[in-house]
């Protein structure tokens, strides 16, 4: 194994010295980097011997920190669940009540700014893995886990105060009871130049929301 590592860096090394300035390649020493994320499975156990970090690749393993990897089994309903337009500040409501009991989870139940930082940062990428989903660059299908969404009022008590129960699943699980909603414009024609076109538009107006 070591034999073999030690000659992909060799190879990299002898590429990036070959390689012409004009290419304007990035440093070889970058190219070891990306080797190294791609084969290590990084573990966040622990980290920087905070106890709110233990255990955390219990719930999605190690190499799987976006939950990316995780095998996705689709359910076949009786009554098929069809999407349907609603008006877009509905959505838009409904989806900030999402972000701020967000916040107030990784605010009010994590004290170490090291853990909300790494917290938030797993939350966010599986939304990133979702935006991959609906560009149709995954072989995942486009839905979600109707029971883990099912979980949604279990998140506070009666009072109104955060839950501390255990929900009773693993992040492993997440996708093996999928459900696809049909009625979806896409089509393997258009759809991936209209779903580029959509987020470079909307990745602009964040551009020039985050620069005012």
């Amino acid at each position: 194994m070591f034999s073999i590592r030690l000659a992909s860096i060799l190879v990299l090394v002898s590429a990036a010295l070959a390689t012409p300035l004009s290419a304007k390649r990035q440093p070889w020493d970058q190219d070891l980097i990306n080797l190294y994320v791609r084969d290590a499975n990084v573990s966040l156990n622990n980290y920087a011997g905070l106890q709110s970090m233990s255990g955390f690749d219990n719930f999605r393993g190690s190499g799987n920190f976006d939950g990316s990897q995780n095998a996705q089994v689709t359910v076949i309903e009786e009554q098929q669940t069809v999407c349907h337009t609603e008006q877009i500040e509905i959505i838009q409501q409904k989806l900030v009540v999402l972000q701020e009991i967000a916040k107030r989870i990784i605010t009010e139940q994590i004290c170490e700014v090291e853990t909300q930082t790494i917290v938030l940062e797993q939350f966010s990428s599986g939304l990133t893995v979702f935006q991959k989903d609906i560009s149709r660059t995954t072989t995942k299908q486009v839905g979600y886990d109707k029971n883990v969404a099912g979980l949604v009022g279990n998140l506070t008590n009666s009072d109104g105060s955060l839950s501390t129960s255990d929900l009773g699943f693993n992040g492993t699980s997440v996708g093996s009871n999928t459900v696809v909603p049909s009625g979806s414009n896409w089509n393997n024609t258009q759809g991936p130049e209209a779903v580029q076109k959509a987020l470079s538009a909307a990745q602009a107006a964040a551009n020039a929301t985050s620069a005012s």
